[in-house]
């Protein structure tokens, strides 16, 4: 593996464990909810105008990113960002910041 590929992983995972994934039993979810953060906030809790999505259900999680995914759903960035994930990937994503509520 190249160096660099190799500092990016441990990167990935650094951030997944430190934005809640040692609370998660799954760490792909939590590495694949992980960019979630850069416009959502850490644990899904918005610093500014973008929603937060930390209290949302696991369903309106995936009903959303589904609905961004066909289209059905316009957006700026998340109808783009939702087609790069398949249907079981999202639904990790889903279950993930579900495990998070409190």
């Amino acid at each position: 593996m190249h160096p660099d590929l190799r500092y990016l992983s441990v990167l990935i995972v650094a951030a997944a464990m430190w934005s809640g994934a040692a609370h998660s039993t799954d760490l792909r979810a939590a590495i694949l909810a992980n960019p979630c953060a850069g416009c959502h906030g850490m644990d899904g809790v918005s610093p500014g105008t973008i929603p937060s999505i930390n209290q949302l259900s696991a369903d309106a999680i995936v009903a959303a990113l589904k609905a961004f995914k066909s289209g059905e759903r316009p957006g700026t960035v998340m109808d783009r960002i939702a087609k790069g994930y398949t249907d079981e990937e999202i639904q990790r994503i889903a279950d993930y910041f579900q495990s998070l509520k409190k």
